[in-house]
């Protein structure tokens, strides 16, 4: 890289950043709804046409903000879960910091999740939230089956995410009421992750028990 590439990359760098700090701090400070792109362009010191460049809509500017904020409360709560105890707790205090930060900003929460859900395929933020989302999952089946979990416990997982995602875009109607309804739905899938975990453990067991005494099994 010549010495005038590496200054047009810090530049772009810089401009990418800007714009990242203009659209958090006025999302912070107004919602998303209220805030335009030329107000961010604005903030950021750069020309509309600027801000496009780095996010082609204000939806993708929000996954942009947001990304980064549901991976640091992904990554804290995967942290804080480690070593808790039954997989129910655990659970919850891996999702209690994004259930917190969707109470403190419920309408522009459930505005990303509807984007991460819903937004344009070809959207690289929109598949960089649904990584985050896929390591909070893959999270998940770790504290139910340990380090190397089983389909099944990654079909769990994707349930409780499932679940959670009704209350963060719901956030804003009921907060609380949905997220006492959480804890119960939490507690019903693993309850019936630890069943099917029992059953698959009995298996072996019943298919000795029905070799007759004295006889080997072929």
């Amino acid at each position: 890289m010549t010495a005038e590439q590496g200054r047009r990359e810090r530049s772009k760098l810089q401009k990418r950043a800007r714009i990242f700090t203009a659209a958090r701090t006025l999302f912070a400070e107004h919602g998303y709804a209220e805030v335009t792109t030329q107000q961010i362009a604005e903030h950021a010191d750069v020309a509309a046409g600027t801000v496009f460049r780095y996010a082609a809509t204000k939806a993708e500017l929000l996954l942009m903000v947001f990304n980064a904020d549901f991976r640091a409360c992904v990554e804290r709560g995967l942290a804080e879960a480690a070593g808790v105890w039954p997989p129910t707790a655990a659970i919850w205090t891996a999702l209690a910091p994004t259930l917190a930060a969707a109470a403190a900003r419920p309408a522009d929460t459930a505005a990303y999740q509807r984007e991460l859900m819903f937004g344009g395929e070809a959207d690289p933020h929109r598949a960089e939230g649904l990584a985050i989302v896929a390591d909070l999952e893959g999270g998940i089946a770790r504290l139910l089956a340990g380090e190397t979990p089983p389909d099944d416990a990654y079909s769990a997982a994707r349930a409780v995410f499932a679940c959670a995602h009704v209350v963060l875009v719901r956030a804003s109607t009921g907060g609380d009421l949905l997220a006492a309804q959480l804890q119960i739905q939490i507690e019903q899938i693993v309850a019936g992750w630890d069943r099917r975990t029992i059953r698959a453990a009995d298996v072996p067991r019943t298919a000795e028990r029905a070799i007759p005494a004295g006889e080997k099994e072929s």
